[in-house]
């Protein structure tokens, strides 16, 4: 890949920083609004995995979104958890390790923080994929088409009880 100004903000945690408890399931369980710029020339489609690489038992996968038009600049606060999220159109969502579609927020076990990394993908093509694919298959999918990417890092932690 090569270098290229793609960036990927929210207004809902700084980077690096704790993710608040609205979009965790210690609260409304809503994603965050996201904000990208620098799309290189030549992106015909975006996707988004969003996962905790500090899960007990391996990566887990919080969201997967996929067809999301070139043309928008973020999404929205609280993308409806159905396939296709009727206020991000044309985009679709895969499922998550919970085993549903859409945004999973935040939910590790008592103790030590976890990181959650938002991953924005500029692809070249779309990835052709149905409603409910899964990380791997988006990744396989991606494969050869990754122009940029950019991400964003939070963190979250549950107090012991």
């Amino acid at each position: 890949m090569r270098p290229t100004g793609l960036s990927l903000t929210t207004t809902a945690f700084s980077a690096h920083g704790p993710i608040p408890a609205q979009f965790t399931c210690d609260g409304d369980d809503r994603s965050p609004a996201l904000a990208w710029s620098g799309l290189p020339q030549g992106t015909v489609s975006l996707a988004l995995i969003a996962d905790d690489p500090d899960a007990p038992r391996g990566t887990w996968v919080h969201w997967v979104i996929y067809e999301i038009p070139a043309s928008l600049e973020g999404l929205p606060e609280g993308v409806t958890k159905v396939d296709a999220p009727v206020n991000v159109k044309g985009a679709l969502q895969g499922k998550n390790d919970f085993g549903r579609a859409g945004y999973g927020g935040p939910c590790p076990p008592p103790g030590p923080a976890h990181r959650y990394f938002f991953k924005l993908y500029a692809l070249n093509a779309s990835p052709g994929l149905r409603a409910g694919a899964s990380k791997a298959d988006l990744e396989r999918a991606m494969h050869g088409h990754v122009l940029a990417s950019a991400e964003i890092v939070g963190t979250y932690a549950r107090a012991r009880r």
